[in-house]
């Protein structure tokens, strides 16, 4: 129990430092969040957790191909957010990467590639 509350508050104190961090300096802050901190987190939580190594490939393998249909959000979140706000922004931002993740799932397994069973 106190290695799960442990890994809640580094993971945890990682956002609020992020976050911190954007107050300040917003590229920095968007740098250091660009970062795949939360990965690496996960890999070497899993790591320490003794997964398997296939375990961990796949983690890292799986995660390339989900971070693809996210990266328009970044994109049209700002516009969305001038024209509508950010709740609205957010909402739709969403409903979007749900849409391209959908489309992406459908043009991947063309080549094979399933990431929902």
């Amino acid at each position: 129990m106190v290695y799960i509350i442990f890994k809640y508050a580094i993971t945890a104190a990682l956002v609020v430092i992020i976050s911190e961090i954007v107050k300040r300096n917003d590229r920095l802050g968007s740098l250091i969040a660009s970062l795949p901190l939360v990965m690496i987190l996960t890999l070497i939580w899993l790591h320490l957790e003794s997964a398997s190594a296939e375990k961990i490939s796949n983690h890292a393998y799986y995660t390339f191909w989900f971070v693809i249909p996210t990266l328009p959000m970044f994109l049209v979140f700002p516009k969305l957010n001038a024209m509508f706000g950010f709740w609205m922004a957010l909402t739709l931002s969403s409903l979007m990467t749900i849409l391209l993740f959908y489309l992406f799932q459908i043009l991947l397994s063309r080549f094979g590639i399933q990431l929902f069973p």
